[in-house]
């Protein structure tokens, strides 16, 4: 090859990846700039829905300027959410995999911002209607014999006589955790769950969090990140807390759960990236699907097989001054109980769907769920305020559950699966794919 030739060769291959580079380069600012505008919107949807923007930890230059209007701006907001789904759809062409992915996830989020500005406004669609705009899926519907043979299954298991009802809170009254030993029991817990994240996953060295007892409130716990890799977690007191409880509720809201989830995305995408749409959480979005799936999961993770009965047993009841006498049937019952979580969405399909008084969501509640008559009530009142949103826990958890452990059998491994669904932009549908 001539001296020349190979000489205008080099040049030319500079030129042509300098062009791919601007391009590349223009490609992302655009995604960024429609990332910013993402942003805007949620925040200021969040102006008026006080429970839209569940966390933010972005530039305030992003945040709105003006203060809110008096009148809700149902269709100037719904204008907005059309537009911007229309710029994304029209940017996707030729993009590259990596906007690819940061598009489809933005569009799949306002899908949820249009149906929340309507929830908001008073327009109504069915439970499965709602929460497949909402969060990207609807969940399995079982009949009533479905959860009257997991009953009759139960009832073999627990001691005394009576209904089956009765004689699970029966059991379940032994392990009620006195209130002045609540902080102990939950901050021991999320020690020993911060321990056995922290083996797995390096953590920011800055992280941390806070724990507040909180009253009047409809959930029995929430994790209100803050950005900077820190948490503030409340436990609502309202209800008696039993042991379970302290150690589902105390992982859920921390390690591997919301705490790490948050924590992993602000790192890994926020951070490291630059990608701004990630620093906005509207609650109402198909991000719950998988922040609260893989919340419920996690608590498996840290607690596998029967660690967490020993933990509950050698641990937490001896510092809660409680009998450890049939804590294992306790656990035993509880994991058939699991089973009849789906029976929360029935009370929530019949409370959005209107075919169901108050009272009779409040007796399927205590009839399938097994709740004493406190926390049915309680959840009556989390069902009316966050509708579809309870498929989230359960649906959302079994598919992550699927995900994860058809990924990876080995348990070891799944820490690595399950790290990087905590770590990227994962839309619910594609945990079906497998």
């Amino acid at each position: 090859m001539p001296k020349i030739y190979s000489v205008l060769l080099s040049f030319t291959l500079l030129f042509l990846l300098s062009c791919a580079k601007k391009e590349q380069k223009s490609e992302t600012q655009q995604i960024n700039s429609l990332a910013e505008n993402y942003v805007r919107l949620g925040l200021t949807i969040g102006q008026y829905d006080a429970d839209f923007v569940d966390a933010y930890y972005g530039p305030d230059s992003l945040k709105p300027a003006s203060s809110k209007s008096d009148i809700f701006p149902k269709d100037s907001l719904l204008n907005l959410v059309t537009e911007l789904r229309n710029s994304l759809k029209n940017s996707t062409q030729k993009l590259s995999d990596t906007n690819k992915v940061r598009t489809r996830w933005m569009l799949q989020q306002l899908l949820a911002f249009d149906r929340r500005i309507r929830i908001y406004s008073g327009e109504f669609k069915t439970f499965d209607e709602e929460s497949k705009e909402l969060f990207g899926i609807s969940a399995p519907i079982y009949t009533e014999e479905h959860y009257k043979l997991l009953l009759d299954s139960l009832n073999k298991l627990l001691p005394g006589n009576g209904s089956v009802q009765d004689r699970f809170q029966n059991l379940a009254n032994r392990f009620i955790i006195p209130e002045n030993k609540l902080d102990t029991i939950f901050k021991t817990t999320i020690a020993e769950a911060r321990k056995s994240t922290k083996a797995y996953y390096r953590l920011p060295e800055t992280e941390t969090f806070t724990i507040e007892y909180v009253k009047d409130k409809p959930w029995s716990g929430y994790n209100w990140y803050k950005g900077n890799y820190t948490s503030v977690i409340q436990i609502n007191t309202d209800t008696r807390i039993f042991i379970e409880r302290a150690i589902d509720v105390g992982s859920h809201e921390s390690y591997p759960g919301h705490h790490v989830y948050n924590m992993l995305l602000e790192k890994n995408l926020y951070q490291d990236k630059g990608w701004v749409e990630i620093s906005l959480y509207p609650l109402f979005s198909p991000q719950s699907f998988i922040a609260e799936g893989s919340a419920n999961y996690g608590i498996n993770l840290v607690f596998p097989g029967n660690r967490k009965v020993k933990f509950a047993k050698e641990i937490l009841l001896p510092l809660a001054k409680l009998d450890t006498a049939y804590i294992t049937n306790y656990f035993h019952a509880l994991a058939i109980r699991g089973k009849l979580n789906y029976a929360r969405n029935e009370a929530a399909r019949g409370i959005v769907n209107q075919t169901m008084t108050d009272k009779q969501a409040l007796e399927w509640l205590m009839n399938y769920c097994l709740y004493n008559k406190e926390t049915a009530l309680k959840s009556i009142s989390f069902i009316k305020k966050y509708r579809s949103y309870v498929i989230n826990y359960n649906y959302g958890q079994d598919l992550v559950r699927k995900y994860i452990e058809s990924n990876a059998i080995d348990p070891k491994k799944r820490w690595d699966v399950f790290g990087k669904l905590l770590s990227n932009p994962v839309l619910p549908e594609e945990l079906l794919i497998n």
